[in-house]
């Protein structure tokens, strides 16, 4: 199989055409290999426009990577630059945080799944980056401290649990996918002061939920 060829297809064919037009965010899409990050009986399905099932040692985890144009949306939306912080909660293959790693200056990566934990591990040491972690753990459950400027969810909510807000630097940027299925839309949400967010709806899709997250919120209506 041409993987290069087949991912320059994909670039053009499925991420520019979903208004993925960051000509940086195209370029890491091009250089940082997704094959190395799929499980091995789907690395020739690498580049499909499909989630890839995360299977270890043969068997399914009940996890998968978003599709290749989702990816590349979130990451254009979030933006991170080279001074920032970051905190992905689902680190699955660990493909989405070394995208991330890219272009921030650290990355804590929460895996609640012990094999994917080391699966992600792994992969992102053999790529080479040094400013990712991966942590064994609820990332549901997230723990007073610092702030970060950029938290991704990398699965679905029933909505985005305010302790997460609250651990947004001022000018951060939280993308999440917000609803129950079928009907679920990504969401990006920049808090503007201490006590000032702002949501914009980005695109409809539809993620597997996140485990440990509330799956109703029962004090919004």
């Amino acid at each position: 199989m041409d993987f290069e060829r087949a991912r320059f297809n994909m670039v053009e064919q499925q991420i520019r055409p979903w208004e993925v037009l960051d000509q940086d965010v195209l370029d890491l899409i091009l250089s940082v290999k997704r094959e190395d990050f799929v499980p091995p009986p789907y690395r020739a399905m690498a580049f499909a426009d499909m989630e890839i099932p995360l299977l270890l040692d043969g068997v399914h985890t009940g996890e998968a990577m978003f599709a290749p144009r989702v990816e590349a949306r979130l990451l254009q939306e979030l933006s991170p630059k080279k001074h920032e912080h970051v905190l992905e909660v689902g680190a699955g293959s660990g493909f989405m945080a070394s995208l991330l790693g890219h272009r921030a200056r650290h990355v804590v990566t929460r895996e609640i799944h012990e094999g994917l934990a080391n699966f992600a591990r792994a992969n992102i040491e053999r790529s080479g980056l040094r400013n990712v972690v991966v942590e064994h753990c609820d990332g549901s459950q997230i723990a007073d401290g610092g702030h970060f400027d950029v938290i991704l969810l990398s699965g679905s909510v029933a909505f985005v649990p305010d302790a997460f807000l609250q651990r947004l630097s001022i000018g951060g940027r939280l993308a999440a996918i917000v609803g129950e299925a079928p009907v679920m839309e990504a969401q990006l949400i920049t808090r503007t002061a201490n006590d000032s967010f702002a949501a914009v709806n980005l695109f409809e899709t539809v993620a597997r939920p996140l485990i440990g997250f509330p799956q109703k919120d029962q004090f919004r209506f």
